[in-house]
């Protein structure tokens, strides 16, 4: 599947969550899926969290 397939298929969950469970079901649902998106980037080695700590700290890494 390519993202445009996957972020259509988001989509269509998102909506039909909202259309049926209404808005904050809604919110909730996103949130859920962005919480599992960033849990599978940092499972993945894909999302540095050290780097991450760093930037909001104000810490500039060198690299």
């Amino acid at each position: 599947m390519n993202t445009s397939v996957i972020g259509a298929a988001v989509a269509a969950a998102l909506a039909l969550t909202w259309v049926v469970l209404g808005f904050w079901a809604f919110v909730l649902v996103a949130l859920a899926m962005l919480i599992g998106a960033v849990a599978g980037r940092i499972l993945d080695g894909r999302l540095d969290v050290r780097a991450l700590a760093a930037v909001s700290r104000g810490r500039r890494s060198s690299s």
